[in-house]
């Protein structure tokens, strides 16, 4: 997926001063929440609650980044998915009311997931706002496998600006 430039000058720009991670993900929430207005978004808290909760039907967790990047660390029980996948074989048996909620580093490739989803006839899907760079950062938890790990894969330099440095990982 191609990003405007002027978005990436001013993550470049704004990635050397003090307020640098709130005034880029203010602007990506912004610039996802108007590209991706037809798709749900819930925050990484919301999400923990849920997935805490026993009264309600866990979402089914959809890591949409490449294998390399699920490889280092996902939320738990994520099934990955290709992020430019057309066609669901993975979710061929669920109802279409299924909750799902997908991630990937931002949210860029998550939201046009979730959009596609809605195009397939699924009715219940958000996109994890911030995704897995805002859920490692807010100190919520991450596995390789079963095994909770501490590090995220940063997609590459540009992207892992918004990740802490400590958590940035690229391999498992």
């Amino acid at each position: 997926m191609k990003f405007p430039i002027f978005f990436l000058t001013l993550l470049l720009a704004t990635a050397t001063m003090g307020c640098a991670q709130d005034i880029a993900w203010s602007s990506i929430i912004n610039d996802i929440r108007s590209k991706y207005s037809d798709v749900e978004h819930i925050s990484a808290d919301s999400l923990a609650m849920w997935l805490e909760s026993s009264e309600e039907q866990v979402p089914v967790l959809l890591d949409v980044r490449e294998k390399k990047e699920y490889a280092v660390s996902h939320l738990p029980g994520a099934i990955q998915i290709d992020p430019n996948a057309k066609r669901f074989k993975k979710l061929a048996d669920l109802p279409k009311d299924t909750p799902i909620v997908a991630y990937c580093s931002v949210g860029y490739r998550s939201s046009e997931m979730a959009r596609r989803l809605q195009k397939a006839g699924f009715t219940n899907v958000s996109n994890l706002e911030g995704s897995i760079f805002t859920w490692a950062n807010e100190a919520h938890p991450v596995f390789s496998d079963s095994t909770e790990v501490y590090g995220v894969h940063p997609y590459n330099g540009v992207w892992g600006k918004l990740l802490q440095p400590k958590l940035r990982k690229y391999d498992p």
